[in-house]
């Protein structure tokens, strides 16, 4: 899908806050609400909207430790069992496949050191794991899910 300035504008708007109306969008973009609503439309049935969610302050909920933990698997026959047993815990929201020494990045949210601790042991006693590294986040500089290119371009 060829995407123009405008298109560019309308997906940060909605980056922005995904709830806003059309008619909000409108102004910014010089174009009527009807034509917001169909490229918004058209976004969506070519799958550059995929879908809409919210952002969630994990401090508040009480998850206030963020760890990065990088895996790496003895062979790559394990992939399928350590990627079905990685998805059921529900305190790892990330989950990356990657190139170099390890072979995947976890992003964990928990509550304390004791409950990261029980976490980690569960992902390193799955069959295969050959080694773990984890690095704990001291400060949350930027955390940006949404990437545009810019309108100008």
């Amino acid at each position: 899908m060829n995407m123009d300035a405008v298109d560019i504008k309308i997906l940060n708007a909605l980056a922005q806050n995904a709830r806003q109306r059309a008619s909000a969008i409108c102004a910014d973009v010089s174009l009527s609400v009807s034509a917001v609503i169909e490229r918004i439309r058209k976004l969506e049935e070519n799958g550059v909207i995929e879908q809409y969610t919210i952002a969630l302050n994990q401090k508040k909920l009480g998850n206030g430790l963020t760890a990065w933990m990088e895996v790496c698997l003895e062979h790559p026959k394990h992939y399928d069992a350590f990627v079905e047993r990685v998805l059921d815990i529900p305190n790892v929201v990330a989950f990356h496949y990657l190139t170099g020494d390890f072979d995947f990045m976890l992003q964990i949210v928990t509550s304390s050191p004791e409950a990261l601790e029980t976490i980690h042991r569960s992902i390193k006693s799955v069959q295969g794991v050959s080694a773990t590294k984890t690095h704990l986040v001291l400060k949350t500089i930027k955390d940006n899910a949404v990437f545009l290119p810019d309108a100008n371009s």
